[in-house]
C-alpha cells in the first residue's frame, strides 16, 4: 500500500515572503528543504510527496520542478503560472511537458475580491489547463464555497482538488454553513478533497481529535473514500502537530473505513488524480 503526503511545501524562509506566518508560529519561521522531510517521511512511512508552491511566481515554479527532478521521493508538483496572464498558453506550452508538473494552483484565500475565480480571464485559464490535463488545486476559505461551486460547475470536465477541505471555521466549533457547502461541492464529481491544514485552522495549542472529527465526518461522508486524499501540509502543520501525529490522527479518523478504502485515501487517490508516476 504506497502513502502518498499529497501536500506539503518548501521554504528558504524571509520575512518579506512569508508575512503571513505569525510570529507565535516561530517553529516554522526557518528554512524546509528536502532532507528534512526527506527524514520525516522516512521516520512515518510515507513512501512519496507532491510539493505544493508556497509563493506566486515562475521562480518558484522552477523551483520545485528543480526539487522534483533531484528526488525520486517527491512525485509531482503543483506550481502557480500566471492563470489570467493573456499569454497563459505560452507559459502552459513551456511548463506542461514538464513530468512532474501534475497541477496548479492560485492562492484565493488571498484575493480581495472573494468572487476572483468567477473572472473571466481566470477561467480562460483553467479552460487551457483542462485541454492539457493538468489538475487544478483549489485554495480557498469557508466563505468562497458558493463561488466556487460556481466556478466549478463551469469546467465539468476539469479535475479539482480542494486544499485543507476549504479551511472552516474549527477555532469556534462552526460548522454551518460550511458542511452544507461543503456538499453541495462533492456532488460534483470532478471535485476531491484534501484532508490536510485542519489543526491550523483550530486553536493550534489545544486543539483535540475529539474537536476535529465532525469535520472528518462531513467531507468523509461527501466525497467517499475514493475523492479523499491524505495530506500533511508540512511544515505549516508543525505550528499545531508533529508529522507523524497527524498522519496518525487522520488513520484514526478514518477507523470506521475498510482496508481497501484507507488505502485509496493514504495514497491511491493521489496517484490516480494526478497521474503519479
Amino acid at each position: 500500500m504506497p502513502v502518498i503526503d499529497s501536500h506539503h511545501h518548501f521554504w528558504n524562509y524571509t520575512d518579506a515572503d512569508y508575512g503571513w506566518i505569525p510570529p507565535e508560529w516561530s517553529v516554522i519561521r526557518r528554512d524546509f528543504l528536502p532532507a528534512d522531510l526527506h527524514a520525516e517521511i522516512s521516520a512515518a512511512g510515507v513512501d512519496g510527496v507532491i510539493s505544493v508552491q508556497a509563493r506566486q511566481s515562475l521562480v518558484e515554479t522552477d523551483w520545485l520542478l528543480g526539487f522534483a527532478a533531484q528526488h525520486p521521493f517527491i512525485r509531482a508538483v503543483v506550481g502557480w503560472l500566471p492563470i489570467i496572464d493573456p499569454a497563459v498558453e505560452a507559459h502552459l506550452d513551456r511548463y506542461a511537458a514538464h513530468p512532474k508538473l501534475r497541477s496548479l494552483r492560485h492562492v484565493l484565500q488571498a484575493e480581495a475580491d472573494d468572487a476572483y475565480m468567477l473572472r473571466d480571464d481566470f477561467n480562460r485559464g483553467i479552460s487551457a489547463l483542462t485541454r492539457r490535463g493538468l489538475a487544478y488545486d483549489i485554495l480557498i476559505l469557508e466563505k468562497h464555497l458558493p463561488n466556487t461551486i460556481a466556478f466549478v460547475d463551469r469546467h465539468p470536465t476539469q479535475v479539482f482538488v480542494l486544499d485543507h477541505i476549504a479551511k472552516p471555521r474549527i477555532a469556534a466549533g462552526e460548522l454551518e454553513p460550511w458542511a452544507k457547502n461543503i456538499r453541495e461541492l462533492a456532488r460534483r464529481p470532478n471535485v476531491s478533497c484534501k484532508l490536510s491544514g485542519m489543526v491550523t485552522e483550530a486553536d493550534v495549542a489545544r486543539w483535540t481529535p475529539a474537536q476535529l472529527q465532525p469535520y472528518f465526518d462531513v467531507v468523509r461522508d461527501a466525497f467517499g473514500p475514493s475523492r479523499l486524499l491524505f495530506g500533511t501540509d508540512w511544515p505549516v502543520c508543525l505550528a499545531g502537530v508533529s508529522y507523524a501525529r497527524w498522519m496518525q490522527t487522520v488513520e484514526t479518523a478514518l477507523r470506521t473505513m475498510s482496508e481497501d478504502e484507507r488505502a485509496a485515501v493514504l495514497g491511491e487517490n493521489a496517484q490516480r488524480i494526478y497521474r503519479l508516476p
